[in-house]
């Protein structure tokens, strides 16, 4: 636990060049005009247009800089001084104005010196942090009075079931052990890391709304989505971008967004 932070710093920094080759992140299709956002976030996040956004652990900052596509005047934060490399290096090839800052995310109200009228993150971020209750002190310290939260993640209920069919329960939903992993791939792809070992953190639906809540912001949604971006089950199918159980089969929970107000 006390190297949980340089850990996983290093698994990140050797995820980098993987996932800037990999099919996943589609880094040309970025370059050539296209969008790392989920229809779903840009109905929920609504128009950004002259909004100051921040986007906490961005890693290569594709979402940062979608945002900013739009409209938004954005800071990307990440933990990886690798990534935050490549983020530069892809705004400036695109000409998109960003500024991305390397620091740790609970040091983001000093090390970004600002406030913002949006606070994104999400999908893959939590289970990062062993403290969802700093993080969300966090995210109410960089936020300007009327200005909002807005987390899209991969639900916690799915990490309780087997990863064949998500039919059976196989993990206690409120353990809350530090997970030690060892796993030569990422999740783009075969290549193998340089680094394998990685520090990881659940938490429950439960613990995220109580530490937003904790921290004085006001929960404006909480969504549930059943769909995914990935094949987290063996029988999930793609349709649209998204993977859900198939026809017919009960539906779970697979993702969920949040939305919290700064009073």
């Amino acid at each position: 636990m006390e190297d949980y932070l340089q850990i996983n710093q290093a698994n990140w920094n050797a995820r980098v060049p993987i996932h800037l080759a990999s099919d996943y992140y589609d880094v040309a299709g970025f370059k050539a005009g296209g969008s790392a956002l989920r229809p779903f976030e840009l109905a929920e996040v609504g128009d950004v247009a002259g909004r100051r956004l921040a986007h906490l652990q961005c890693h290569l900052g594709l979402d940062t800089l979608s945002w900013a596509r739009l409209g938004a005047e954005v800071t990307g934060l990440d933990f990886s001084d690798a990534a935050v490399q490549q983020a530069r290096s892809i705004a400036a090839e695109c000409g998109i104005p960003a500024r991305f800052v390397t620091a740790d995310v609970h040091d983001a109200p000093r090390a970004l010196g600002e406030t913002y009228d949006i606070v994104y993150t999400g999908i893959g971020a939590l289970v990062w942090l062993p403290d969802l209750t700093r993080w969300a002190e966090t995210v109410a310290a960089l936020l300007n009075p009327g200005g909002f939260l807005y987390l899209a993640e991969f639900h916690p209920f799915t990490n309780m079931l087997d990863d064949d069919t998500g039919t059976h329960i196989t993990r206690d939903y409120f353990d809350r052990t530090p997970q030690v992993w060892e796993y030569p791939h990422t999740y783009t792809g075969s290549d193998i890391l340089e680094h394998q070992t990685s520090v990881q953190f659940d938490h429950g639906m439960g613990d995220v709304v109580t530490a937003v809540a904790a921290a004085g912001l006001r929960i404006d949604f909480l969504h549930e989505h059943d769909h995914t971006l990935f094949r987290r089950f063996a029988d999930l199918v793609e349709a649209d971008g998204a993977y859900r159980r198939p026809a017919g089969a009960p539906r779970i929970p697979l993702m969920y967004s949040l939305r919290a107000s700064s009073r």
